[in-house]
């Protein structure tokens, strides 16, 4: 139970801030209803401290990169493709570099996950939607 409590603190932490243009942002999550879209275009985060079976991260040593998924509604999942990939060192995405692959005023949610050197992954960030 209290593995649980710490990953839940974790994914927190790790929930997504955006920040931008025209105001702040909120945390979802999938478990919760979605919040409205943002007009902001800069996703920023924290590295989460566990990976999906508990067990810790490093991020100093053991962090290869983050990968960023979108969708149109916020259910995540294990066959979703990454639409981006960050440095490790990274701690902030424009999202407006998507732009190509989206459409303008369409509502989508975005999440992250850490990805360490040998290919273990993070649970999916709490999610949060925006438009363009």
């Amino acid at each position: 139970m209290i593995r649980r409590k710490q990953i839940l603190i974790v994914l927190v932490t790790f929930g997504i801030l955006l920040s931008g243009c025209g105001g702040g942002g909120g945390v979802g999550s999938t478990n919760q209803e979605v919040q409205p879209p943002q007009s902001a275009k800069t996703l920023s985060w924290e590295s989460p401290g566990f990976f999906t079976d508990g067990s810790p991260l490093n991020p100093v040593t053991e962090l290869q990169d983050f990968e960023i998924y979108v969708r149109q509604d916020a259910t995540f999942g294990p066959t979703d493709q990454a639409v981006a990939v960050v440095a490790p060192g990274d701690r902030s995405f424009n999202l407006a570099l998507l732009a190509s692959s989206l459409s303008r005023g369409t509502i989508y949610s975005v999440s992250l996950r850490a990805v360490s050197t040998s290919g273990m992954k993070s649970d999916f960030s709490p999610s949060i939607s925006f438009s363009l």
